[in-house]
């Protein structure tokens, strides 16, 4: 197994961060929470530059932070919320770290659309302190699983996101600002097993934002079409 530094590309700061968000992790389930899976984030070239990282961040997902479809989200006591559109990894095998591109494919077993809520709480500048947070994660909202996107089949995907009813973004790119789906669920995986997780059958990777994070207010409403698979929203109260 690969020590948690070399996963990370020797990054002390990802290697404290990590090992406390783990800490975290295990005493959420140990009350009681069920694994969803797990998350990237700073993801996009500007976001990794800013911060120094040779590959995205990760967290977790557990069945605490999943709202349906149409839920409102009040937002008082909040620091700074945001809404990601995402696409979902639904993962069908058990994945090693180090697989190689071809038992990565083999292990999705579809791809579905996803809307993250954050609720940026400490400035985004101190990646151990981030991580130890779970990455500002509070909420997500996950659509249906297209298993024809099995092993991670994404043409003629085109994603659609509105604001209070208005498209404000259209992109038939998801992995333009993302990176590649197939290189972030092996990374995820190789950073799990680094630090003694797994990523299993049954969880899903919400892949990051498709577009720059949306800062959202009471009052706001967030639709996300993942077409033809999907689609979903959100709404924002105080």
């Amino acid at each position: 197994m690969r020590t948690t530094m070399e996963a990370v590309g020797n990054d002390a700061r990802i290697a404290r961060g990590m090992a406390r968000q783990m800490a975290l992790r295990r005493t959420r389930l140990g009350v009681g929470e069920k694994s969803l899976g797990w998350k990237v984030a700073f993801g996009a070239p500007a976001a990794m530059q800013r911060l120094s990282l040779a590959a995205p961040l990760v967290g977790f997902l557990t069945d605490r932070a999943l709202l349906a479809s149409g839920a409102t989200v009040p937002l008082a006591h909040w620091a700074k919320p945001a809404a990601e559109a995402e696409i979902a990894v639904h993962m069908g095998r058990d994945l090693p770290g180090g697989a190689d591109r071809d038992r990565v494919k083999a292990a999705i077993a579809g791809l579905g659309p996803a809307i993250e809520i954050a609720d940026v709480d400490i400035a985004p500048d101190d990646v151990e302190e981030i991580l130890a947070g779970n990455i500002y994660q509070r909420h997500v909202i996950v659509g249906p699983c297209d298993t024809e996107r099995a092993g991670c089949a994404l043409d003629g995907l085109t994603c659609s996101v509105a604001r209070r009813g208005t498209e404000i973004a259209r992109t038939s790119d998801p992995q333009a600002l993302t990176g590649e789906i197939i290189g972030i669920v092996r990374h995820v995986a190789t950073v799990l097993a680094a630090c003694g997780e797994r990523l299993r059958a049954g969880e899903i990777i919400i892949t990051g934002s498709i577009i720059p994070p949306l800062w959202v207010e009471a009052g706001d409403d967030i639709s996300f079409a993942l077409e033809p698979v999907g689609s979903l929203s959100v709404r924002f109260a105080g």
